[in-house]
């Protein structure tokens, strides 16, 4: 009898928290949104030389003023710059679906921070320079879709498997979320390894809530087998942490060990090759989900809370 009582409250818990879910997406589907991709890209491939001037007029955000006209009439020219166009008109054949995943992503985050403006967006090439696909400024948002033809595309040979696996069209949102919420996340002042565990975890529950069709995996940037390490190794990987004392350690070597980007996790143990990279991220956003979860706050407070306080509150304990 007992146990079927618990089984009944788990139900009753999980349908009312399904219901308010669904209540919050009827509600962020209702809110007005109108976005225009502007495809400079495209502009750009179809002018020549003799066009310069009313480009540079009617786009001067793409003509800094220290670069001399021959430059662009040298791009108008070469043939690499025809190929990369071709590529990137085959994968982004039409402007309706970027804009309906950026016209979702907006909602979502205009609901959560009602502040929140629509940029101006415009889509570019890059020669493929993958560090810097989306720009912000201002009310400006700069895509680079040259960087995302897909992971075995041939413009990505040479560059490493660890990158090239999110130079995917499935990846442009995440990635556009990922810099809108580098905006809203306060910098930690502590520079302990905890301290940066958490302004990931911050980044990527912010993922969450605005990307909530998107795979944990697609959020964070991994495979779906590297996920499934990240989710059975949790309690191992915490244990790893805890027993060789980094939380407060402020030792920058631990940065590219556990935060940064890489082809896996460096333990110095032999199941380094196994784990995925950025393993320090992932546990960061467990434990700031755990917060959130035990603790009745807002967004905005969230985005402002020490790291410190939050692990002391979120009674986080890892997945065994």
């Amino acid at each position: 009898m007992r146990y079927s009582c618990l089984i009944c409250i788990f139900l009753l818990v999980f349908l009312n928290a399904c219901s308010e879910k669904n209540a919050v997406e009827k509600e962020i589907v209702g809110i007005p949104m109108e976005v225009t991709v502007n495809r400079f890209d495209r502009v750009f491939d179809q002018a020549s030389p003799a066009d310069l001037p009313q480009l540079k007029r009617e786009y001067p955000q793409f003509f800094p003023a220290q670069f001399p006209d021959s430059l662009w009439i040298s791009r108008f020219q070469d043939t690499l710059q025809q190929q990369l166009h071709d590529a990137v008109n085959d994968v982004f054949t039409e402007n309706s679906v970027l804009e309906d995943e950026l016209t979702d992503l907006f909602k979502h985050i205009k609901y959560y921070f009602p502040q929140f403006e629509k940029p101006g967006i415009y889509t570019t090439t890059s020669d493929v320079d993958y560090k810097n696909r989306v720009i912000l400024s201002d009310s400006l948002l700069i895509v680079a879709l040259d960087c995302y033809l897909g992971a075995d595309h041939p413009f990505y040979d040479g560059i490493p498997l660890y990158v090239g696996k999110n130079l995917t069209k499935s990846q442009l949102p995440v990635d556009v979320a990922a810099t809108y919420s580098r905006q809203l996340v306060v910098r930690p002042s502590q520079r302990t390894f905890l301290a940066q565990m958490i302004y990931f975890g911050k980044e990527l529950y912010l993922k969450d809530l605005w990307l909530p069709e998107a795979s944990d995996a697609r959020k964070i940037g991994y495979t779906e087998e590297e996920m499934v390490w990240a989710e059975d190794n949790e309690i191992d990987v915490w244990r790893y942490f805890i027993e060789n004392e980094i939380l407060y350690s402020t030792d920058v070597k631990l940065l590219p060990r556990f935060i940064n980007p890489a082809p896996f996790s460096k333990f110095y143990l032999e199941i380094d090759n196994e784990s995925p990279g950025m393993i320090g991220r992932y546990i960061g956003w467990q434990i700031v989900r755990a917060y959130m979860e035990n603790n009745n706050i807002s967004l905005v407070e969230l985005m402002q809370a020490d790291p410190q306080r939050i692990f002391n509150n979120s009674k986080y304990k890892p997945n065994k």
